[in-house]
């Protein structure tokens, strides 16, 4: 997926990758052993008001919109309280907001 149209043009080149540093945000979904909230309480920490406001609650994991180089961020913090992280799945990028 690279484009010449973006500035700087590394932009693109990796999207979707461990590589991109890029603002754009993604679906993520984090399938994890909750145990009172605390996963919850983890993930909600590395979201905005506005992301907070869209993320889903799921039986057994949590989709969120963030961008992707959070991920290993939260992984790592889940496992720091012995959460276990049964699989982690990237989606779609989202749609810019408005400006």
């Amino acid at each position: 997926m690279k484009s010449t149209d973006a500035i700087p043009p590394y932009e693109t080149s990796e999207i979707g990758t461990p590589r991109d540093y890029t603002s754009d945000r993604y679906l993520g979904y984090f399938e994890v052993g909750e145990y009172q909230n605390m996963a919850r309480t983890i993930i909600e920490k590395y979201l905005n008001a506005e992301r907070l406001a869209r993320m889903q609650i799921l039986p057994h994991g949590y989709i969120v919109e963030i961008p992707i180089q959070i991920t290993p961020d939260i992984v790592r913090n889940l496992a720091e309280e012995n959460i276990g992280v049964y699989q982690v799945i990237r989606f779609a990028k989202t749609e810019a907001p408005p400006e």
